[in-house]
Formats: structure tokens, C-alpha cells, sequence
């Protein structure tokens, strides 16, 4: 029961607050509060937050006379004493080194005093703000290509010797950015082109990866290694795409009279980006449609033990981040 309050909470603040990936920014980078919503906020993984700033940005603007400020964090725990938790003299939190348990919801109550000039009457003045914080990171990069060879017949050896040399020369190419060629196939198809009759290709598909995934131990030295992996894939993505694209060349300028039988088929190599999260992260667009493309951490009442892209339900989860499900 525990885990559907805070789960509903969390979709209550969601739903209520005007979207934007780290909210309402000031030019000094900070974010002020609303009195009518929740302000959400989404923090990168082991960085810093922006200023959380206990008042709105029209209070801001006025004179404030003797200003106090309580700062409330997740499971309603009071915001002082925490090494993580730097709050200024003016009210304005920032939390450091952003990491999964620390999202939640952040309350800030401001009390001041209005102060009648003619009878000096004073008036206590108080207004709640809330922050709606969510670690995430970025996703885990792979690709899925798709290309054709053109080849003799579709009975024969030759195609699966092609199948398997090409396997050799990409992996070859990419194994000194940690990346390989994983769930290779190929079929072969009777292709009619227009005017022109029947031809055979071979419809090859495979998936370029990471050797193992970071978590597994591959980026255990570093604390945010997915940029460093997705920029490995994505300098694989382009080897193989220029592999290709001077096979093309090498057809179309150095084979005038005698073509030969198998070659790659010109424009169509084929690659989508397939995103993955890490555990205890997934996707929800619709949840957190301003960080949609983001790999988000799980709210209470939900888990992700693996690389899925989405968080599972598991009612007897309590924390944020859960990778199973007691």
C-alpha cells in the first residue's frame, strides 16, 4: 500500500506541473518555485542540481522583510546537517552529486512579514513551494543495421562464406573501440527491379554493441562511462558506414565491364539507434514527457533488474531506483 501512495504522489506531481527538463532557468541558472504546482526537475546522475530558489520568480522581484526558510527533502526529512545539501543564506538549495535515492520531492516554506508604513503593523506570511527531483542518465547506445549483397544463387556456399567473412572483417574493424557484431542473419530473396528481371540478394541484418554491458564491469573506473561507450558505437556506426560506402566506390569505378557476382548493393545499408537503460532506469514518455529521451531513475512501486528500457511494477518497492523486486 505504501509503495501505490508514493507511486500516486508521484504521478500526481507530474501531472501537475508544466514541463520543461530542468525547469524554469534564470539566467543565473536558477530555478524558482510556483505556488500553484509542483516544479519537476531532472538532475544527471552524480552532478550537481541547479538552485532551487524558495520563493517565485514575481516574490523575487519584491522586498521581502525578514525571510526565513524550511527546506523539507524526500520522506520528509529535514534538509539540515547533510554534506550533499548546500542551502545559502537566501534560501536557495542545491543538492551535490545527484544520486538515485536522493529524488523525491523537496518543500520549501517561506515565512516573511509584511510591515504596514503607517501603524507599523506586522503580518506573518507563509508560502509552500515544491521541487520534484528524478536522477537520470543517458541511455546505453547499440545499432541495428540492415544491408543487401547482391549474390549468384541462393543455393550455394558462397553465401554463407561471404556471410562469414564480412562478420570477420567488421568485427575487425570496430574490436579496438570494445564493440563487436552480435545476432548476425541473412536470408536470401528473389529481388524483380523495375526494367529489369529477377536478381538474388542477400538481406543481411546484425547488431553493433558494447563487448559487455558497462554496469557488468566494463566502466567500474569511471562514474559516467555511457559517454564513453556511446561515443566508442558511435565511431563504429560511422567505421562501418564508410566501410560500406567505399565498397560502393570500389563497384562503380573499378568494375566498368565485368561485374561480379556478389556485391554490396548501393544505398542500402540501413542503421536505428536502439536504446537501452541501465537497472534501476527506463523510459516513460509519457510519465516524463520533457526528458523523454532520457533514462530516468524507477519510482517507488517499480523496478528494472536488466537493460530494459522501461520500469516494471513491483508494489513492494519503496525507494526510488529498485533493480528487482523482493
Amino acid at each position: 500500500m505504501r509503495a501505490w501512495l508514493l507511486a500516486s504522489a508521484v504521478l500526481w506531481c507530474l501531472t501537475s506541473v508544466g514541463w520543461q527538463r530542468f525547469s524554469q532557468f534564470t539566467e543565473k541558472g536558477f530555478i524558482y518555485g510556483e505556488t500553484a504546482h509542483t516544479v519537476t526537475i531532472y538532475v544527471e546522475l552524480h552532478h550537481n542540481s541547479p538552485f532551487l530558489v524558495c520563493m517565485d520568480a514575481k516574490r523575487a522581484e519584491e522586498e521581502t522583510v525578514d525571510p526565513t526558510y524550511l527546506w523539507i527533502g524526500p520522506n520528509e526529512h529535514l534538509l539540515t546537517g547533510n554534506y550533499r545539501v548546500n542551502i545559502t543564506q537566501t534560501g536557495k538549495l542545491m543538492v551535490k552529486d545527484f544520486l538515485e535515492p536522493l529524488s523525491g520531492l523537496y518543500t520549501c516554506t517561506l515565512s516573511y512579514k509584511t510591515v504596514k508604513a503607517q501603524t507599523q503593523e506586522e503580518k506573518m506570511v507563509k508560502e509552500k513551494y515544491d521541487f520534484m527531483m528524478f536522477a537520470y542518465r543517458e541511455p546505453d547506445y547499440s545499432y541495428h543495421m540492415a544491408l543487401r549483397f547482391t549474390t549468384k544463387a541462393c543455393v550455394g556456399r558462397y553465401n554463407e562464406q561471404l556471410f562469414r567473412v564480412l562478420k570477420k572483417i567488421l568485427n575487425n574493424l570496430i574490436s579496438d573501440l570494445s564493440c563487436h557484431v552480435i545476432k548476425p542473419s541473412y536470408k536470401c530473396h528473389f529481388v524483380k527491379l523495375p526494367k529489369q528481371g529477377l536478381i538474388h540478394e542477400l538481406f543481411i541484418t546484425f547488431q553493433v554493441n558494447s563487448y559487455v554491458p558497462p554496469w557488468k564491469g566494463a566502466c567500474n573506473d569511471t562514474v559516467d562511462c555511457e559517454d564513453i561507450t556511446n561515443h566508442n558505437i558511435l565511431q563504429a556506426r560511422d567505421r562501418i558506414a564508410e566501410f560500406f560506402r567505399s565498397q560502393a566506390y570500389i563497384f562503380h569505378h573499378h568494375y566498368n565491364k565485368t561485374q561480379p557476382a556478389m556485391h554490396f548493393v548501393d544505398h542500402s545499408l540501413q542503421m536505428e539507434r536502439m536504446d537501452s537503460c541501465r537497472p534501476g532506469f527506463g523510459k516513460n514518455e509519457g510519465l516524463h514527457s520533457n526528458c523523454a529521451t532520457c533514462c530516468v531513475v524507477c519510482v517507488p512501486g517499480t523496478f528494472s533488474p536488466d537493460s530494459n528500457v522501461t520500469c516494471q511494477t513491483c508494489v513492494s518497492i519503496h525507494t526510488y531506483g529498485a533493480k528487482f523486486c523482493p
